[in-house]
């Protein structure tokens, strides 16, 4: 298996507990979720990465120019800096690495998933003042600036993967069609809530992991962080019973299928049955 690897048991508990700390808190810290995200996923990011990574974001923000403009003139400068002078931007190949998706490593490899780029975008210009924010178009996380955030500004958009590149009403709206065929609707306009951003990026690296057998590890801490968030699809229970039974923890897979079952019941007796069957089949493989 490739690196990285998580850290041991006890820095992994710690980890958790922050994260589940952070995720709850009255105005969840974005930059802070990813690092431990991060942190969860390569056992070498100690303390002192985590803290360079906050640095190294606090160093681009300076190097903005102090209040450009309105949203397209902080959508432009942001470009210059993080897209032309500092070459961050993505391509097909970074979606085949676990390091696109965590934070610490898109700053050192200035390559990224097009959500961890946003959070370069957006945790960089927020440090420096502007109105800015995710936008989960479907199939692609971009930037926006001003509209929603910025009050009477209009709202401009920015694809962090395109190293930045200032979209037109035409380009968001083919982005859209590209990814689900159908049109461009208002609603998906709307900043993306930091959680939500959060759990776009679990979901990303649960995905990594299961088209690698190998790399279960990765996709066990991965459902078991998205666990911790507040709010998180139920069925994410049965996902982590069935990475349990192929790691060999056939009884705390089996523990987990119970509580999933409890929650399927109320809605579906028949599914519950079901799930409480595949329950009893993984306490079976003890014997």
């Amino acid at each position: 298996m490739r690196p990285p690897f998580p850290p041991p048991p006890e820095r992994s508990a710690e980890l958790r507990r922050r994260f589940a700390e952070e995720a709850r808190a009255e105005r969840p810290d974005l930059a802070t979720l990813c690092l431990l995200v991060s942190a969860q996923a390569d056992g070498t990011l100690d303390e002192a990465g985590i803290d360079a990574a906050q640095v190294e974001l606090d160093r681009l923000a300076g190097l903005l120019p102090f209040r450009p403009g309105g949203a397209r003139a902080w959508a432009v400068a942001v470009r210059e800096l993080l897209g032309e002078r500092c070459g961050f931007r993505g391509s097909a190949a970074d979606y085949q690495r676990l390091e696109s998706s965590l934070l610490h490593a898109v700053l050192v490899r200035r390559r990224g998933l097009p959500i961890l780029l946003s959070v370069v975008w957006m945790e960089v210009a927020r440090r420096a003042g502007a109105p800015v924010y995710g936008v989960a178009l479907p199939g692609h996380f971009v930037v926006g600036f001003g509209g929603p955030a910025g009050g009477a500004d209009e709202q401009v958009l920015a694809d962090p993967l395109d190293g930045g590149r200032v979209l037109s009403g035409k380009d968001a709206e083919l982005l859209v069609v590209g990814a689900t065929g159908a049109p461009l609707d208002a609603s998906m306009l709307v900043p993306a809530d930091p959680l939500d951003v959060v759990l776009r990026i679990l979901n990303n690296i649960r995905a990594w992991a299961a088209a690698r057998v190998e790399r279960s590890d990765v996709g066990l801490w991965a459902v078991e962080l998205s666990l911790l968030l507040p709010s998180h699809p139920a069925r994410l229970r049965y996902e982590r019973a069935q990475l349990l039974v192929r790691r060999g923890d056939f009884l705390g897979a089996a523990e987990e299928l119970d509580a999933y079952a409890e929650v399927v019941g109320a809605v579906d007796e028949g599914a519950a049955e079901r799930v409480r069957g595949e329950a009893r089949a993984a306490r079976a493989m003890l014997n």
